[in-house]
């Protein structure tokens, strides 16, 4: 294959939207980014803590980090820019914060709009694609659990659900139902394919979904719709967690349709890894097979897990691999007057 011809392949690509937050989607990115430009990061505003709920505290804008991390998976830049960006103050008054949540905050402020800041700072940086944040609004996470305790704070729930020991009942945004982003919901009615996940269930993916409108046009779209799972459960979150217990959730908080797909890891999880994991009551997630088929949703389970390094992660070329073998096997092209990709009957 010439490298013309990759070349046209990749500015030709599918038009992937990729809904969540924090490390997980990151993550999907680098590997999806060397399929295609085509790639829309939806991510979340509800994060209230570390260097990110500072800002938020102090300059009134929304949490930049989960903005932060896709575009550093994103971005086309030296390596001395991409060292710039993941520096971490350890000293002083601005010990804990990064580098490239400060530029960001800069941008705003120059800029005066959050959503111009991302964009700004997307030029900046040369990203592959786009990175959107869900919404304009200032939105705080509520949590309630089982028993009728409640918390609001997305970096205070881990520790109130194991002081409850209760699972999470649900999760709502206040103020309730903001506005979506027009460019968040005009990427979801042109997506070949729409991903949720990986990430943590309730504070990275969900959230996406309480905005006004997200939910309904993901549903509505006839792109492919996957479900990533994680590759553990999430200690202060979803412990005792299975996969049909995540689809569970997600199509509670979102709307009928949400879903066509399930995407699970197949690869066993290294031992050593698995003790450090068992230390926090987290462990590999169980895939139930025949609950996930009684939610009408389909499995494709690929050993997309890394080998390597100190977490239980994805592996970022396995796992856009997996999303893209999918894909291709799913999806047919037909031509409407502009293209579009169908789900094959």
């Amino acid at each position: 294959m010439s490298d013309t011809y990759a070349l046209q392949q990749w500015e030709r690509g599918p038009r992937i939207v990729a809904i969540g937050g924090g490390t997980g989607l990151s993550t999907m990115l680098r590997g999806l980014k060397k399929y295609t430009r085509n790639l829309t990061a939806i991510v979340t505003v509800a994060d209230d803590g570390g260097g990110s709920g500072r800002l938020r505290q102090d300059l009134g804008m929304p949490p930049p980090g989960d903005i932060r991390h896709c575009m550093e998976a994103l971005a086309n830049t030296e390596p001395v820019m991409e060292k710039l960006l993941t520096y971490r103050f350890t000293d002083g008054s601005l010990s804990g914060q990064s580098f490239g949540n400060l530029l960001l905050a800069a941008l705003h402020g120059v800029t005066g709009s959050f959503e111009e800041a991302v964009t700004q700072m997307s030029h900046v940086l040369a990203i592959t694609g786009q990175v959107i944040p869900v919404t304009s609004a200032d939105v705080q996470l509520e949590a309630v659990f089982e028993n009728g305790a409640r918390v609001v704070g997305e970096s205070q729930i881990a520790a109130v659900k194991k002081e409850q020991d209760c699972r999470i009942h649900h999760v709502s945004l206040i103020p309730d139902h903001p506005k979506a982003t027009p460019a968040a919901l005009e990427a979801i009615s042109e997506a070949d394919l729409i991903l949720l996940g990986p990430g943590s269930l309730y504070t990275s993916i969900i959230p996406n979904l309480l905005v006004e409108g997200v939910a309904k046009a993901v549903a509505q779209s006839e792109a492919p719709k996957i479900y990533i799972c994680n590759i553990m459960t999430q200690d202060g979150e979803t412990e005792g967690y299975t996969a049909a217990d995540h689809l569970e959730a997600l199509l509670v908080h979102g709307a009928p349709g949400l879903l066509d797909l399930c995407l699970a890891n197949s690869a066993p999880v290294d031992p050593v890894l698995l003790a450090k994991y068992q230390e926090e009551d987290a462990v590999p997630l169980t895939v139930d097979r025949e609950r996930i088929a009684r939610l009408g949703l389909e499995l494709v389970e690929h050993p997309v897990a890394s080998e390597r390094g100190c977490f239980a992660r994805h592996d970022p070329e396995k796992l856009a691999g997996a999303v893209l073998e999918i894909y291709r096997r799913r999806a047919v092209r037909i031509f409407h007057g502009t293209r579009r990709y169908v789900l094959e009957e």
